[in-house]
């Protein structure tokens, strides 16, 4: 999972014409390094997808302009339009986030 650190380089993933998933989190989120402990298997379920993350604290204004209210958050892209979020409430589990992934990509 590609780590985003600028807001150029979001506007550039985002813009891919396949979807691209994007993690939001940040290092003082406890849910955030719960979810990092059952990412991995979804990463490999999903694995013909790109898979980002961005640190909410180090690109300035990115969760306000996306309305990522709490993290972590899944958010999907394609073509530069945001096509799908999971906020932070629906991301406890990989049940939750499997389940999410497949209504949106299949």
């Amino acid at each position: 999972m590609e780590h985003i650190q600028t807001m150029d380089r979001f506007n550039e993933v985002i813009q891919n014409d396949k979807p691209v998933i994007i993690k939001f989190f940040a290092d003082w989120c406890p849910d955030c390094k719960r979810m990092d402990m059952f990412i991995d298997g979804i990463l490999e379920e999903f694995n013909n997808y790109e898979w980002y993350e961005v640190n909410t604290d180090e690109i300035e204004g990115i969760a306000g302009k996306y309305e990522v209210m709490g993290i972590p958050s899944i958010l999907i892209f394609q073509n530069g339009e945001k096509l799908a979020h999971q906020h932070s409430a629906y991301t406890k589990t990989p049940e939750e986030v499997t389940e999410f992934l497949h209504q949106q990509l299949g």
